[in-house]
């Protein structure tokens, strides 16, 4: 079990790092982007929010890859399993228990699971975040356009 959890602990602080760089490129770009001034606000936290979400979705992507490369690393699943299906599986916490772990590696699955609802929890954080940070930016500018000091 200590092989277990070491092998869970070491590939989810890998997909920690993983999120915690996208989560900075992405309020990065979400900052620069808010700064474009445009005619058409809605747009621009239109724009904002697809290109937040994409980034996002493509960083939970490439964390389920390097579940499924750990899940191969340690033959996690029977011979001919589809890992990045597994690893999506249990990542997402839908667990249909058509792919089963061999016994001595079942704890990576609830650990996945684990892992993926955290960084599926800061993720929403974040894109409420930048979604709030948009919108007050354009409340803000809106008021300035019109003369209203906000402070």
């Amino acid at each position: 079990m200590l092989r277990q959890l070491l092998v869970s602990v070491a590939v989810s602080a890998c997909n920690i790092a993983i999120h915690a760089i996208v989560m900075a490129a992405v309020l990065w770009a979400a900052r620069i982007a808010d700064e474009r001034a445009t005619s058409r606000p809605s747009l621009r936290l239109i724009a904002v929010m697809i290109a937040t979400v994409s980034v996002l979705m493509a960083a939970h992507i490439a964390e389920v890859v390097v579940w499924s490369f750990a899940y191969m690393m340690v033959g996690i699943a029977p011979p001919g399993a589809d890992l990045v299906y597994f690893a999506f599986v249990n990542y997402t916490t839908l667990g249909y228990g058509d792919v089963t772990p061999i016994e001595r590696w079942q704890l990576l699955g609830p650990m996945t699971a684990m892992n993926g609802v955290l960084l599926f929890g800061w993720s929403t954080a974040v894109i409420f975040a930048v979604l709030r940070a948009v919108m007050t930016s354009q409340t803000e500018e809106g008021l300035r356009q019109k003369g209203v000091s906000s402070e």
